[in-house]
């Protein structure tokens, strides 16, 4: 079984009846919560890897009784079912949102847990059937676990469901949360998307849970006084997402699959050649300097210290197969990122110093910082700057006369980037999607050149910034 590299869950709530435990998928930006009272656990927003919350509700001493979904989810394979299953648990879904097998829930609704109670609060916009759930101990509400309703700082977006219902459902969003807004302060607030996620309709804060009171003072749910200013701002503001979210919502109504049985395996050197003809791509997840210096040739490098799932199932089918490259320890939490979404065709991993025993041939490529890049575009030789940050960044401001290609568009025009003659400077915020994006040239045989940092550091080493 794959080793999904758990970390530790947070007590966000500690009360006489109950401990609300919130359970962090970091690389995803999103949280699974544990509602326990007495020796009774509900399980909201179930991740894949269930072996995770068994292991909580189990050294805690918490019988998992029910397990439930706040919304159809588009950006990870629910656990919930095979969880339920496991645990003779009640399974528990919104209703008519489609699920297969499961009983459905409304508003006016309860699901005992020890001493508490949960109950459903309807929330639609981040989906048309989105349920929220309060933590009621003695008819007092004492945390909201809000799915994709009232996040940190933002709200969850409204348009992964169709164009036509845009509109509606971002409306719908604005009053649900007045209705989280109407509850008291201190009532704790647990979203389950958070920073780092794409289903968020503008950037989430930092913080992984809130309170209502604290969200009425800064989240623009609450700041924006009229509906139709605040469906302008939503509409406004939201980026893409990514193209593996169009395959999550099916499995997961269906019931979703079960976390893969067995770990990857390590492949042997003499097993890496010919994996291109076999159609496998090798993923490097090493950090991009160390692919830079020395790397497979036609390898990709996605470094796992960052959104690994979400580009690999941005760029490439989730039925690829795949080989990783990189040390154990990050092969498997590689893996396991790739599960989370369904990408289940890791058939092995090699560690990095053994790679050249295949005889397998080996590239590089440079890396530079903005400084340098500044220093480089003025000397006379044929060159030019693609800038693969999304469509919001670029027009905020970017360095004249680059090139703009989104990351998620590289892969459809890199045979023709690639053959371009000179040398193409590649560069987004950080260095971390330039990372990815300078392998897949590489690979098509571009001679392309990686830069780390981003328009601050360009600005700082004196470039001009274009709008």
């Amino acid at each position: 079984m794959i080793d999904a590299g758990w970390t530790a869950p947070e007590v966000v709530l500690e009360h006489q009846s109950a401990r609300v435990l919130q359970l962090r998928t970091p690389e995803l930006g999103d949280s699974t919560y544990l509602v326990i009272s007495g020796e009774e656990t509900a399980v909201i927003d179930a991740q894949r890897d269930v072996e995770r919350c068994e292991a909580i509700a189990g050294s805690l001493g918490g019988r998992i009784v029910a397990v439930l979904e706040t919304h159809v989810h588009n950006d990870y394979l629910s656990g919930g079912p095979e969880l339920a299953r496991r645990h003779s648990a009640t399974y528990l879904v919104p209703r008519d949102s489609g699920f297969v097998g499961a009983q459905t829930l409304f508003e006016g609704d309860e699901v005992r847990v020890g001493s508490c109670r949960l109950r459903p609060l309807f929330t639609p916009g981040h989906t048309a059937h989105h349920l929220s759930y309060s933590v009621v101990f003695e008819d007092q509400v004492l945390a909201v676990l809000s799915g994709g309703s009232v996040l940190v700082g933002s709200v969850g977006r409204s348009d992964l469901i169709s164009p036509d219902q845009t509109e509606g459902l971002t409306r719908q969003q604005y009053r649900s949360a007045a209705r989280i807004g109407g509850l008291s302060d201190p009532v704790l607030l647990g979203p389950t998307h958070g920073a780092g996620s794409f289903c968020t309709s503008s950037p989430a804060l930092d913080e992984t849970w809130t309170t209502v009171g604290k969200e009425r003072e800064r989240n623009p749910a609450f700041l924006i006084q009229e509906e139709d200013d605040f469906v302008r701002q939503q509409l406004a503001g939201l980026g893409p997402y990514p193209a593996y979210y169009a395959h999550m919502a099916g499995t997961n109504r269906s019931g979703s699959r079960p976390w893969p049985a067995a770990a990857p395996g390590e492949l042997a050197p003499a097993e890496l050649t010919g994996l291109d003809r076999e159609g496998v791509l090798i993923v490097d997840v090493r950090p991009r300097a160390q692919f830079a210096q020395d790397h497979p040739a036609r390898a990709i490098n996605i470094e796992i210290d960052g959104p690994f799932s979400a580009y690999l199932g941005w760029l490439f089918p989730l039925e690829t197969r795949f080989a990783l490259l990189g040390s154990n320890r990050q092969a498997q939490e590689a893996a396991a990122q790739a599960a989370r979404i369904g990408a289940d065709g890791v058939i092995g991993w090699a560690e990095a110093a053994r790679w050249k025993e295949s005889g397998v041939p080996s590239a590089s490529h440079r890396s530079i910082d903005m400084a340098e890049l500044r220093s480089e575009l003025r000397a006379p030789i044929a060159s030019r700057v693609i800038d693969v940050r999304q469509d919001q960044e670029w027009w905020d401001g970017h360095i004249p006369g680059s090139i703009h290609v989104p990351i998620q568009d590289l892969p459809s025009r890199v045979l023709d980037l690639a053959s371009w003659p000179g040398t193409t400077f590649v560069h987004c915020a950080s260095g971390y999607r330039a990372a990815i994006a300078t392998s897949l040239l590489t690979a098509a045989g571009a001679d392309a050149v990686h830069v780390d940092g981003g328009m601050r550091e360009w600005a700082q080493a004196g470039g001009e910034i274009a709008n």
